[in-house]
């Protein structure tokens, strides 16, 4: 760089100046790289303190891990509550006042329900418990005479920790009834008296809340945030209420037919139809009939087939009949991204994590829908989706 004589020159500026190198005792010139001490120090400082940083956000989301699934809940709750409580405000209610009767009522119909039904569902859960070996034998002496196997029921019971000892003790427990649970739950009180208290908050505070989160905000990122949670939650919370109610209709009607059919367990197992079937895509259903044919094929095999065949044509009125009803005005998400939710909870959270999996990627969902731009589709890209009456491809002009 060349500059003119009479050119005024930075302070600070320095000029770089190339210097020949010199030549290395072979003849052959070599290039040397000179570092700024200044800029490594600087450099090390960023990366150790990038370093620091991140090994502290893991510290801290493994100490909090617990705390921030309670507040999941507690949101979950609360956009469950939504609905009813916009269905009260706009006949003049509050929403303080619209918040502590919607959940205060879903509160009490879980406790009537709790006790109603609570005593028959753990002790057909301790039956159920006790009746495992002897499902586990019939199943294994059913493989060894259909595909001629020699597998030991003995060995195969005490790998899967299935000793007498360890089935009495669980049955034990379960038999106590709700009591007995409610006593081993004492050591999370906390953690259910956190999901409700927040949860209240979340559903008559909530809007305030985030407002006062927006305040440290740019005007143009308040409207950006405070929408996406409006929509976030209004959206949602219909997702979440279909779910419970179509989850609620199969249980109800799996549990009658169960019951008329004399299958053993039926209530739990009714529930665990109707919970599978809205929380897990595609395969729910199929995951929650595997034990009530279990518990009947070798009894009886026509009630296992009836169980199956009851299942399927359940599952087709409920999607041409119920689930237009219940889910007309509330959001869809794509069985794929629900299924992969379902994983991504339960890796994270365990078995209840894979229930929450589903509503927090609607809530994702909802905001791509508010702000995705969408096309109409060109005819190849309809034609390869098979789109109806507009899968030909038109010939193209000469």
């Amino acid at each position: 760089m060349t500059t003119h004589p009479n050119e005024a020159r930075e302070p600070d500026q320095q000029l770089v100046t190339s210097t020949p190198s010199q030549l290395s005792p072979s003849g052959q010139s070599g290039t040397g790289i000179t570092f700024d001490p200044g800029s490594v120090r600087r450099s090390g400082v960023i990366l150790m303190t990038l370093a620091a940083g991140l090994l502290l956000g893991l510290w801290l989301f493994s100490v909090t891990r617990h705390f921030l699934f309670l507040i999941l809940l507690s949101w979950l709750f609360a956009v469950a509550l939504e609905p009813g409580i916009r269905w009260l405000m706009a006949r003049g209610r509050s929403r303080g006042v619209s918040a502590a009767i919607v959940g205060g009522g879903a509160l009490l119909v879980t406790l009537l329900l709790g006790l109603i039904f609570g005593k028959l569902f753990f002790d057909q859960i301790a039956s159920f418990v006790k009746s495992v070996p002897d499902t586990a034998t019939s199943l294994i002496h059913w493989v060894n005479g259909r595909f001629g196997t020699k597998v030991s029921t003995t060995s195969l019971t005490s790998k899967l920790n299935l000793s007498q000892s360890n089935i009495q003790t669980w049955a034990g427990t379960l038999s106590g009834g709700v009591l007995s649970i409610v006593g081993s739950l004492a050591s999370v009180a906390f953690d259910l008296m956190t999901v409700v208290v927040f949860g209240f908050y979340f559903a008559g505070d909530g809007p305030n809340f985030f407002r006062t989160l927006a305040t440290g905000m740019s005007p143009r990122r308040q409207k950006v945030f405070v929408t996406v949670t409006d929509i976030t939650t209004a959206k949602t919370g219909g997702y979440v209420v279909s779910k419970i109610i179509l989850a609620g209709l199969s249980s109800l009607f799996h549990g009658i037919f169960f019951a008329l059919i004399g299958v053993p367990y039926w209530l739990p197992f009714a529930l665990l139809v109707g919970v599978t079937a809205q929380f897990i895509p595609m395969v729910g259903t199929y995951i929650g009939i595997a034990l009530p044919v279990l518990a009947t094929v070798f009894v009886s095999p026509w009630k296992a087939i009836a169980i199956v065949a009851f299942a399927t044509v359940y599952q087709q009125i409920e999607s041409y009949f119920f689930t237009p009803r219940v889910s007309a005005k509330t959001m869809d998400v794509n069985p794929a991204i629900a299924l992969a939710a379902v994983f991504v909870g339960a890796a994270i959270w365990g078995p209840l994590g894979a229930l929450i999996g589903i509503p927090l990627a609607a809530a994702g969902v909802s905001i791509l829908q508010t702000y995705r731009r969408s096309y109409d589709l060109v005819p190849e890209a309809e034609a390869h989706v098979g789109g109806a009456g507009k899968g030909q491809l038109k010939p193209e002009s000469e």
